[in-house]
């Protein structure tokens, strides 16, 4: 994981036809929570997926908000708020400049300017909440945000053939970052994660990834050191 991404690995080539490409899902979504014309909602999914379709993207495309929204689909009946939660997670990787600190705040910038004046306060406020707390700076606060944080990270918990295949897509995005700016700064964050009491905070994905994503975490950790990159 982490590696250098080769041709294969390029998550553009998924097919057309996949779910999250659709926008039906996201105009029904739109058009619930943000009042207006159905050609409003599907200006805005283009426009999404012209974002999450940007050429230097690898592993933060339309695949991975489909894969949030899989995870989403198993825990919806446990949110508070499942229409802010979905909503969040469509723009959560909106705005995406490998390296930058703003991301997540610019993403959230953008549904706040699309959504003024039409959708509810609090709705909004809720949104820009739980994109926000996908900065992983520190621990989600209630609920709907820990589901969130687990969500975003539930790869972590896939089998290590697929967990290393989104390593070499998110190394991939940073192609310009020689390997030994690259990899303490992602050694840092994953010994973050692991020194975690838990890694996920909501109780259904500690009972159902908890585990893996411990044991891959561990891996690539262990490999990352055995490579030298823990620094002195």
């Amino acid at each position: 994981m982490f590696e250098r991404s080769k041709a294969s690995d390029d998550s553009s080539n998924a097919p057309a036809d996949c779910p999250v490409r659709d926008g039906t899902r996201f105009a029904a979504l739109w058009t619930r929570t943000v009042p207006g014309a159905p050609a409003v909602a599907a200006m805005r999914f283009a426009r999404l997926a012209q974002l999450y379709g940007e050429p230097h993207r690898r592993y933060h495309t339309l695949d991975h908000v489909g894969h949030c929204l899989d995870e989403f689909d198993r825990v919806a009946t446990l949110l508070d708020d499942p229409d802010a939660v979905e909503m969040a997670l469509w723009f959560h990787d909106a705005i995406y400049t490998p390296g930058a600190r703003d991301n997540e705040w610019r993403s959230a910038e953008l549904f706040r300017q699309w959504s003024d004046g039409q959708a509810d306060a609090a709705f909004r406020q809720r949104v820009r909440d739980l994109i926000m707390v996908t900065t992983h700076r520190g621990p989600p606060r209630q609920g709907d945000e820990r589901f969130m944080v687990d969500i975003d990270l539930s790869g972590f918990g896939q089998p290590w053939d697929e967990f290393e295949r989104d390593g070499r897509l998110l190394r991939a995005e940073y192609a310009e970052m020689a390997d030994e700016e690259y990899y303490p700064g992602q050694l840092r964050f994953l010994l973050s994660l692991q020194n975690r009491p838990t890694f996920f905070f909501a109780a259904f994905f500690q009972q159902r990834y908890e585990r893996t994503a411990r044991a891959n975490t561990r891996r690539l950790v262990e490999s990352l050191l055995a490579r030298g990159y823990g620094g002195a």
